[in-house]
């Protein structure tokens, strides 16, 4: 290989050619750093990105952070540090001389990403408008604000088909309601003495009423697309069973003796809620104060769904099984906490949006 400059901060190390996607750019074999003469970032990026990406990322990095004394390997000119992105703070350096690029080994995979990273973020970083206003004044219910999905939900569409079919051969007729209760709905007294137990199962497909499913589907419909792309369809299917039948054994506990038929899925979207607050820490959803809309993060819109959960389970309160909403959102932290560098490391996106770098905005 042809020996170049020197390493900008090892200084008395050579920069060494290396052929990387098909450019060939210097490396320092110190620390991994890499020089990017005129124009190599934006071929690198279109290379990664498998065609052009619209944009000359090396004229759109984001602001201007400080001088430095790093000298540029080409022209020996000092170079300035700047953002990656304006929403994505990785420091890179920059020579404005001869437009070059420093990038750390470390900072590579961001740069990769540029487009993407940046596609995101915009995405995640729009204003409420007066239609998100209007939806939730409508429905009460949240939008959602996080990484498009990069392959479709066929099960957590499957799920909410199912959710609703099943729904639907019953609702309209009380006999067959009540057969469906009595041998599908999970009765704890029951459970608890070994009877019916595929009720824990069969339970978090059973609905009380059309507004019960709708809510419970809509949160489906928000939360579970992305936890399906992370995970795969097989996988997805799989925690989404074991929440509901996690949910179900917790409130069946708590509820020991009970001849009360409990029902729906809640209690294994609740264990979806633990895992998406773990895994999509930067994702916003809107919350309604009154009249007032305002993006929350994940962990603060999941803390005031939890808080109300508590308050009613503390309360006594009947017609909800609190149990079940509490037991599947603590069953899916754990199951989140326990995966989240495995998952993370698998989705590269995902971490990086999730990463101290990403300058996320909810005002």
């Amino acid at each position: 290989m042809t020996k170049h400059n020197s390493c900008p901060k090892c200084q008395n190390q050579e920069l060494l050619a290396t052929e990387y996607q098909g450019e060939t750019i210097d490396v320092c074999r110190g620390c991994g750093g890499l020089w990017f003469e005129n124009m190599e970032v934006n071929r690198l990026i279109e290379e990664v990105n498998d065609g052009p990406v619209g944009e000359c990322f090396s004229e759109r990095f984001g602001d201007w952070i400080a001088d430095t004394e790093l000298a540029c390997p080409e022209c020996d000119e000092h170079m300035t540090r700047h953002h990656l992105l304006e929403n994505f703070h990785v420091e890179i350096d920059v020579c404005r001389q001869c437009n070059g690029s420093w990038i750390d080994k470390e900072e590579l995979e961001a740069v990769e990403k540029s487009p993407v990273l940046k596609e995101t973020l915009d995405h995640l970083n729009q204003k409420i408008s007066w239609k998100t206003y209007l939806f939730q004044m409508l429905t009460a219910m949240p939008v959602e604000y996080n990484i498009k999905p990069q392959s479709k939900p066929w099960v957590n569409w499957s799920l909410i088909a199912i959710n609703i079919l099943i729904f639907l051969t019953y609702a309209a007729n009380d006999s067959s309601m009540h057969y469906v209760l009595d041998n599908y709905a999970m009765v704890a007294n029951e459970v608890s003495h070994g009877e019916k137990l595929y009720t824990l199962l069969t339970a978090t497909f059973l609905h009380g009423g059309p507004m019960h499913l709708a809510g419970n589907m809509y949160f489906l419909f928000v939360v579970g697309d992305n936890i399906e792309d992370v995970l795969g369809h097989k996988k997805y299917l799989m925690l989404y069973l074991l929440c509901g039948l996690g949910a179900s054994l917790i409130s069946m506990v708590a509820h020991i003796g009970s001849t009360i038929p409990a029902l729906g899925a809640s209690g294994a979207i609740a264990g979806l809620f633990g895992i998406y607050l773990v895994w999509f820490r930067n994702a916003s959803l809107t919350f309604m104060f009154f009249f007032y809309q305002r993006k929350l993060s994940a962990a603060w819109f999941f803390a005031i769904w939890l808080g109300f959960n508590l308050v009613g389970a503390l309360s006594g309160a009947m017609g909800v099984d609190y149990a079940a909403h509490i037991g599947g959102f603590v069953i899916g932290l754990g199951i989140g906490l326990a995966t989240k560098e495995k998952v993370w490391k698998a989705n590269p996106l995902v971490r990086l949006i999730n990463s101290e770098f990403a300058q996320i905005k909810r005002t």
